[in-house]
C-alpha cells in the first residue's frame, strides 16, 4: 500500500465507542498507513452525544466548570447547546447539564433524546414495581419540604421512602455499561427515585475522566460511581462475587451482541435489561448471515423488516439466557428512528425454560406476492397435570407460494409471543400522561405507547398497504378504508408502531388481496397475473366504519418521527483535517465513491435512509 493510498471503512455500528481508539490504532498498523496517508470515514450512522476520544483539553477543574455554568443562560429541559468560556459547550437535558470539549469536537443528536426520555420514564415505573414489594414507596417532591417526622413517629419510617437524588437503602442498582458522557447516568440520578447506586463504565480512560467531571459538575456523586472496565468483564465479575446489578443499560454503537451472554447473567432476579440496537442494515436484512453470526437468527429483505429486527432480538435474549435456565418477559419492545430499543426483565426457572422453544419461529416470505406464515419451533401439550414439550409439524406451506407460484424465504428463528406487557406500558403511559412537563418528548412518548396499547399483541409481523396493491397492481385504498374491510369481513386489525403504512391482521393471506382494478400488462406469470386468476372468495366491503379509526390516530397524538432539521441524519465535521474517530461523523475533505447501504424507514414525510459506515482498502472491502 502506498502513501498515496487510501482508506474507506465499511462499518455498521458495530464497533463500540471505548474500543474505537484500540480499534484505530490496530487499523493503522495492520494496514502500514505512513504518515500522510489520507484517511477518511463516511458515516451513515447516528452518534452518542460523546467519544470516548473527544475528552481531550479537559483540564479545567470542577469550580471553574461550574462557575462557567453559572454564567451560561439557564437552560430548560429540553436537549440543547450553549457555548460558554473556555471554548467548552453545555448541553442540557432533562434534569442534566454536560460539558464537552467544544461545539466542533462533539456531535450532539437531539433525536436520541427520546430514547433517553423513554428509559427514564420505563425505569421509573419499574423502580416503583421493585421497591412497592418491598415496602418502599416514593416520596412526592412536595413532601421533602415538609418538617421531618417528629419524635413519636418510627425514625425507620422514612427509610420506607424513596426521593430522586437521594441513595434509597434497598433501593436498585443501576449499571450504565457503556457511558461515553456519562449523560445517561446522570439523568438516572437527577429524574429516577428508588436508586441505591449508580455504576457508569466506559473502556476508555478519557471517557471516564469526563464522567467524572460531569458527576461532579451535577453533585450526583453519592449516587453515580465512574467506572473504568471492559463491560464484559464488569458484568461477569458482578456475577462472581454475587452483586447483580438490578438494571442494566446497554447501549451500544452498532451491536450490543458481544455484551448480551454477560448482560442475562449479570442482572438480578426479575430484573431489567435496557437493549439498544443501531446496526438496523444488518437486523432487516442487508446482510442475513452477519445478523446469523450475531444474533442466531437470519434476516430476509421484507416490509415487516423493523418489527422483525425486534422479535431477532428478544430471541437473541431468550436464547443466551437458557443457556443459564433464565428466559426474558418483554416489558416494552420499539422500533424508532435509526433504532430498535428493548426493555425486558429476566427470570429463572427451569420448567419456563423449558418453553422457550415454543415461544421461537419460523417465518415463511413469499418474494412474489409478499404473504407470509410462521411456523413454531415448539409445542406445548397439557395432559391433565403434565405439561409435555414436543418439536411442532411443519412446515405450513408447500414448496412454492399456494397464491402466485413464486418461492419462499426462511427467515428466523424469531420471537413469536408479544412484544410488550400491556400493563405495564399502561402504567408509564399514564405516568407520563399525569406530568407531560417532566420530558421534552413527552407528546411523542404518549404517541408511540398509545400506538403500542392498539397493536394487536397476539399477530406477529405485519403488511404494509402500499405493497398489497402494488403487488396486485391495484389502485390503493384509504387506510381507513382498508381496516374497514377487513373488519367488515370479521377479522381484527391494527397498525403498527415501527411502520406508519403497517396493516397487522389475523386475515389469512387471501383475503387481503382485495379489489384489484387493473389487470392491463400483466405477463401471465407475474405474481398479480397469477392472484387475480382466481375468484376471491370474498366480496370486500369498503365502506368506512366508526371503529375502523384508532383512537391514538383520532386524537392526533405524535406518532412518528418529524424531521426535526433539514438532513438530520449524518452530519460532518467543521473541522477540517481532523484526526479520523472510527465511528464519528467527521469527513477528511478528499474524493472517495459513495458505497451507501440502505434500509427504508417510513415517518411522518415518506421514507428516510438507514446507516452504516464505508470502510474499504484500495477499493477492496476490508471486511
Amino acid at each position: 500500500m502506498t502513501s498515496r493510498g487510501y482508506l474507506r471503512i465499511w462499518y455498521l455500528g458495530c464497533t463500540l465507542a471505548p474500543y474505537r481508539s484500540v480499534v484505530t490504532l490496530q487499523l493503522q498498523n495492520s494496514c502500514n498507513l505512513l504518515p500522510e496517508t489520507a484517511v477518511q470515514v463516511r458515516s451513515r450512522s447516528f452518534v452518542k452525544d460523546m467519544e470516548g476520544e473527544q475528552t481531550q483539553d479537559m483540564e479545567t477543574d470542577g469550580s471553574n466548570l461550574k462557575q462557567s455554568m453559572a454564567q451560561s443562560p439557564k437552560a430548560g429541559t429540553s436537549g440543547g447547546c450553549e457555548p460558554i468560556k473556555n471554548g467548552k459547550t453545555l448541553i442540557t437535558e432533562g434534569k442534566a447539564r454536560i460539558i464537552f470539549p467544544s461545539a466542533n469536537e462533539v456531535f450532539y443528536n437531539p433525536v436520541q433524546e427520546f430514547n433517553r426520555d423513554l428509559t427514564c420514564a420505563v425505569i421509573t415505573e419499574f423502580a416503583r414495581l421493585q421497591l412497592s414489594s418491598k415496602g418502599i414507596r416514593k416520596r412526592e417532591e412536595d413532601e421533602n419540604l415538609k418538617q421531618p417526622p417528629s419524635d413519636d413517629q418510627p425514625e425507620e419510617e422514612d427509610h420506607k421512602t424513596a426521593a430522586v437524588g437521594e441513595v434509597c437503602q434497598g433501593g436498585l442498582r443501576v449499571l450504565e455499561a457503556l457511558a461515553a458522557s456519562g449523560l445517561r447516568s446522570i439523568r438516572f440520578a437527577k429524574e429516577v427515585p428508588g436508586l441505591h447506586s449508580v455504576v457508569t463504565n466506559d473502556f476508555s480512560s478519557r471517557a471516564v475522566e469526563l464522567i467524572t467531571q460531569n458527576v461532579q459538575l451535577n453533585d450526583v456523586g453519592h449516587l453515580v460511581t465512574p467506572s473504568l472496565s471492559d463491560a464484559r468483564m464488569l458484568m461477569y465479575q458482578s456475577k462472581v462475587d454475587k452483586e447483580l446489578f438490578d438494571i442494566i443499560d446497554l447501549d451500544p454503537y452498532g451491536s450490543p451482541s458481544t455484551f448480551l451472554d454477560a448482560a442475562v447473567q449479570a442482572v438480578s432476579e426479575g430484573g431489567l435489561l435496557c437493549v439498544t440496537c443501531t446496526d438496523m442494515a444488518v437486523m432487516a436484512g442487508n446482510s442475513g448471515e452477519t445478523c446469523y453470526s450475531k444474533y442466531g437468527a437470519m434476516s430476509i429483505k421484507a416490509r415487516f423488516c423493523h418489527e422483525m429486527a425486534l422479535r431477532i432480538i428478544l430471541h437473541s435474549l431468550d436464547l443466551r439466557a437458557n443457556c443459564y435456565q433464565r428466559y426474558i418477559v418483554p416489558l416494552l419492545s420499539v422500533s424508532v428512528d435509526f433504532y430498535i430499543r428493548v426493555f425486558v426483565r429476566v427470570f429463572t426457572g427451569q420448567s419456563k425454560v423449558k418453553a422457550s422453544a415454543s415461544k421461537q419461529a419460523l417465518v415463511y416470505n413469499c418474494v412474489g406476492c409478499g404473504s407470509f406464515h410462521i411456523q413454531r419451533l415448539g409445542k406445548m401439550a397439557n395432559n391433565g397435570n403434565n405439561v409435555n414439550y414436543k418439536a411442532a409439524c411443519g412446515p405450513p406451506v408447500g414448496p412454492s407460494c399456494e397464491h402466485c407460484h413464486q418461492r419462499h424465504q426462511l427467515a428466523g428463528p424469531l420471537w413469536a409471543e408479544p412484544l410488550h406487557d400491556v400493563g405495564f406500558v399502561q402504567q408509564v403511559l399514564s405516568a407520563v400522561g399525569n406530568n407531560p412537563g417532566r420530558f421534552q418528548t413527552s407528546r411523542r412518548i404518549q404517541g408511540i405507547l398509545s400506538m403500542v396499547l392498539e397493536e394487536l399483541s397476539d399477530v406477529p409481523l405485519y403488511y404494509t398497504l402500499d405493497n398489497l396493491s402494488k403487488t396486485v397492481h391495484c389502485n390503493s385504498p384509504s387506510l381507513l378504508q382498508f381496516r374497514s374491510a377487513l373488519l367488515h369481513a370479521g377479522y381484527r386489525v391494527s397498525l403498527s408502531h415501527a411502520c406508519k403504512s403497517a396493516i397487522k391482521t389475523d386475515a389469512p393471506p387471501p383475503v387481503e388481496k382485495l379489489n384489484p382494478v387493473k389487470r392491463e400488462r400483466l405477463t401471465e406469470s407475474s405474481p398479480a397475473a397469477r392472484i387475480l386468476s382466481v375468484e376471491p372468495k370474498l366480496q370486500a366491503s369498503f365502506t368506512v366504519r366508526a371503529d375502523a379509526n384508532p383512537s391514538s390516530r383520532k386524537q392526533g397524538l405524535k406518532r412518528f418521527q418529524l424531521n426535526p432539521e433539514p438532513f438530520w441524519g449524518p452530519k460532518a465535521r467543521a473541522k477540517a483535517g481532523a484526526t479520523v474517530h472510527l465511528g464519528t461523523n467527521a469527513v477528511t475533505p478528499m474524493k472517495q465513491k459513495k458505497r451507501w447501504s440502505h434500509v427504508t424507514h417510513h415517518d411522518e414525510n415518506g421514507p428516510e435512509h438507514l446507516l452504516g459506515f464505508d470502510l474499504c482498502v484500495n477499493g477492496e472491502p476490508l471486511y
